[in-house]
C-alpha cells in the first residue's frame, strides 16, 4: 500500500490530512499554501515501512505596496528645522524579493545621494526596503519607483510600483454626515455617508463593522453604505476607513441602534415586613414588570387597572428601578391592600421613537393570587429510561399565578442538554430528545420569580438513570489456528448499566454453546479443547442486560494467510539462450506456523 502526505511548509499552514493513496500525486493548479514536504510511504506489513520525502516550493510574488510616513523635527534654538520622508516597500514573495529605487529614471543606490538612505529595518530582514529622504529638498520631490525581483525564477516577471511624492503629499483625514448613535426602526432603510476632508494622493474608502462582516445586503458605492431593511442582528458599529498609502489610515465610527421590545416578565412580592409569602388585606403587595428594551432611554411604562389608566398616589406608588440595579424595570406598591384593590393591572410598555409595537402585561390580583408549590408525581423519579429514548421530566406547579420554572443539574455543574447552565419551561416538563448515559443523575426544578411570586423558590429534585447495553472488547478478533490444537476465547464487560443482572450466551453460528451469569467477575471465556473442521466459524458472545446487548465475534479459522509476492527480488530476469528468458519468482507468508502445515502452493497465470 502506498499513501502520500504532506507536512505544512510554514507555522502557519499546519499538518493537513491530504492523505492519496497512489504511486503518483498529481497537483492541479498548485497554490502557495500547498508548498511544504510530501512523504510517500509504502508498506506490505512486512519490516519497516519504506519513507521517501521530496519538498515542493512554490514560486510567488505578489504587487509590492509602497507606504509613505513622514516625521517633522522640532526647531532646536532657532537654528535647525527637519522635514524627512520614509517610503516603505513591501512585497509577498517566495523566494524572498529583492528591492530597487528608482527617483524618475534614475536609480537609486545606498551612498550615491547624500539625502538619500535605503536600508532595512533590523527587525523585519528581507522583508521591506525603506528608503529615506533626509531634510527634503526640491528635487526630492518626484516620482519614485519601487521595483521587486524574484530574479526571474521559475520566469516570474518583476513588479513595480509608483508613488508621486510633492509638497501637498499627506495622510487621509475624513468625516461621516451621519448623527452618532444612529437609532432606527426595524424594516427602515438607512444610508451611512462618509467624505473625505483631505488628502493626497486621493483616499479609498471601505467600510467595516465591529461585529464581522457587513449585512449580506448591504449596497457599497464609495464612501456611501446603505442597507436596504435593518433588521437587529444588523446593529453594531460601523467604521468608514480612508487609505492612500501616506501616514495612518483615518477611521470615523457610528454606532447604529435599532429598537426593539422583547421579554415582557412580571413578578409579585408581598408584605415584606411579613414572614407570609400570601396576599393579604391591609398589607402591601408590590407589582413589578420588566422588559429588555434597545435603546433604554426610551423605554415608558403605562399602568391600569381593569383598564383604567392609573397615575401614582399616596396609596398607589409607581416608580422606576434604578438601570444599573434593574434595567427596565417598573413597579406599582399598592399600600395597605383593600377588597376594592383586586382586579387585573396592566403595564404597557413603549419607546417614544415609536415604530415598535408596545408589549402588554396582566397581572391579576385577588383572593386566589397564592405563592406556588412544586411537587414530583410519584412515578416520576427515579425515572429509568434507556440510552436513545425520549424522555420527559416533571414538576407539577400549583398556585395562580403559575412561575416560570427552572431546570439545572443538582449533583454537578454540568451543563443542561440544550448547552446552557438553567433551562426555561412555562408547563414544569424537562423534555431530552435522544438522552445519553452522560445524562444520568439528579435534576432540580425550581420556581423562578418571573411570572410568578417574588419570594423564596420552591425546588424539587427528580432522579433519572439511564440504562444502556453493555459495552465489550473485543468486537472482534481473528484467531487463526490448526486441528487438533486448542483455543481460548474471552469476552470482557468494560461499562453497563444496569450491572446486575447481566447474563452471557456463547454461540457458533446459531448453535448455542453454553449460557451463564456473571457473578463478582466481569468476563467469560470458552475454550475448543481439539479444533476440529465443525469447528471452525464465527463464534458470538453476548452479554446481555435489561438495555441490550454487547456482543464479542470471534473468527476462528484454520485457513493459511495469503502469500505475498516480492517486488524487489534483485536481477529476477536472465537470458538463457537467443528469446528464451528466466524469471525469479519469490514469495512468502505471514505466520506459516498459525495453522497446519502448508502442504502445497498452486501457481496461476494470467496472460
Amino acid at each position: 500500500q502506498i499513501r502520500w502526505t504532506k507536512t505544512a511548509g510554514s507555522a502557519s499552514d499546519r499538518f493537513q490530512d491530504s492523505s492519496v493513496f497512489n504511486e503518483t500525486l498529481r497537483i492541479s493548479n498548485i497554490q502557495r499554501h500547498q508548498g511544504g514536504r510530501y512523504y510517500c510511504k509504502a508498506e506490505n506489513g512486512l519490516g519497516s515501512p519504506a519513507i521517501k520525502s521530496i519538498r515542493v516550493d512554490v514560486y510567488y510574488l505578489d504587487d509590492p505596496i509602497v507606504t509613505v510616513h513622514q516625521s517633522i523635527g522640532e526647531a532646536k534654538e532657532q537654528f535647525y528645522y527637519e522635514r524627512t520622508v520614509f517610503l516603505r516597500c513591501v512585497a509577498n514573495s517566495n523566494p524572498p524579493v529583492r528591492y530597487s529605487w528608482r527617483r524618475g529614471q534614475e536609480v537609486l543606490l545606498q551612498g550615491s545621494d547624500k539625502g538619500v538612505e535605503i536600508y532595512e529595518p533590523f527587525f523585519t530582514q528581507g522583508e521591506t526596503k525603506i528608503l529615506k529622504l533626509k531634510n527634503l529638498r526640491p528635487q526630492d520631490y518626484a516620482n519614485y519607483s519601487c521595483i521587486a525581483s524574484v530574479r526571474n525564477v521559475c520566469s516570474i516577471p518583476d513588479k513595480m510600483v509608483s508613488f508621486r511624492l510633492s509638497n501637498k503629499t499627506a495622510s487621509p483625514s475624513i468625516k461621516l454626515l451621519v448623527d452618532d448613535p444612529i437609532v432606527v426602526n426595524p424594516g427602515e432603510a438607512i444610508t451611512l455617508v462618509c467624505v473625505t476632508t483631505g488628502g493626497e494622493p486621493a483616499p479609498s474608502l471601505t467600510w467595516v463593522r465591529s461585529a464581522g462582516v457587513l449585512p449580506e445586503k448591504t449596497v457599497l458605492n464609495g464612501g456611501t453604505l446603505t442597507i436596504p431593511a435593518i433588521t437587529s442582528e444588523d446593529a453594531g458599529t460601523y467604521s468608514c476607513i480612508a487609505n492612500n498609502n501616506v501616514g495612518n489610515p483615518a477611521k470615523k465610527s457610528t454606532n447604529i441602534i435599532v429598537r426593539a421590545l422583547k421579554k415582557g416578565r412580571f413578578w409579585i412580592t408581598p408584605d415584606p415586613y411579613h414572614k407570609d409569602d400570601n396576599i393579604q388585606i391591609g398589607r402591601e403587595v408590590k407589582i413589578s414588570c420588566q422588559v429588555e428594551a434597545i435603546p433604554s432611554e426610551e423605554l415608558t411604562f403605562s399602568w391600569f387597572k381593569n383598564g383604567r389608566p392609573l397615575r401614582s398616589s399616596e396609596r398607589m406608588v409607581i416608580t422606576q428601578t434604578d438601570p444599573d440595579v434593574s434595567p427596565g424595570t417598573t413597579n406599582l406598591d399598592i399600600i395597605d391592600l383593600k377588597f376594592t384593590d383586586f382586579g387585573t393591572y396592566t403595564c404597557v410598555a413603549s419607546l417614544k421613537g415609536g415604530g415598535i409595537s408596545d408589549i402588554s402585561i396582566d397581572v391579576n390580583i385577588s383572593s386566589s393570587t397564592v405563592p406556588p408549590n412544586l411537587t414530583v408525581p410519584q412515578e416520576k423519579s427515579p425515572l429509568v429510561t434507556r440510552e436513545g429514548d425520549t424522555i420527559e421530566l416533571q414538576c407539577q406547579v400549583t398556585g395562580k399565578p403559575k412561575p416560570i420554572i427552572l431546570w439545572s443539574r443538582a449533583d454537578k455543574e454540568v451543563a443542561m442538554p440544550d448547552g446552557a447552565m438553567q433551562t426555561e419551561s412555562y408547563d414544569g416538563i424537562l423534555r431530552i430528545v435522544n438522552v445519553s448515559r452522560e445524562m444520568t443523575g439528579t435534576y432540580r426544578c425550581q420556581t423562578s420569580q418571573y411570572n410568578g411570586f417574588n419570594v423564596k423558590p420552591r425546588e424539587a429534585l427528580v432522579q433519572l438513570i439511564v440504562q444502556y447495553p453493555p459495552a465489550v472488547e473485543p468486537t472482534f478478533l481473528e484467531i487463526r489456528q490448526g486441528q487438533g490444537r486448542s483455543i481460548t476465547m474471552s469476552c470482557r464487560v468494560l461499562r453497563a448499566y444496569p450491572t446486575r443482572v447481566l447474563t452471557y450466551e456463547w454461540r457458533l453460528g446459531s448453535k448455542l454453546l453454553r449460557t451463564g451469569q456473571f457473578d463478582l467477575q466481569d468476563s467469560t471465556e470458552y475454550t475448543v479443547s481439539s479444533l476440529s473442521r465443525d469447528s471452525y466459524g464465527i463464534y458470538n458472545c453476548n452479554i446481555i442486560n435489561e438495555a441490550g446487548a454487547g456482543r464479542c465475534s470471534f473468527l476462528v479459522t484454520g485457513k493459511a494467510y495469503a502469500p505475498e509476492f516480492y517486488y524487489d527480488t534483485y536481477n529476477p530476469l536472465w537470458q538463457n539462450r537467443p528469446r528464451v528468458y528466466s524469471y525469479s519468482l519469490q514469495w512468502t507468508q505471514m505466520n506459516p506456523d498459525a495453522v497446519d502445515r502448508i502442504l502445497a502452493y498452486r501457481l496461476g497465470i494470467r496472460q
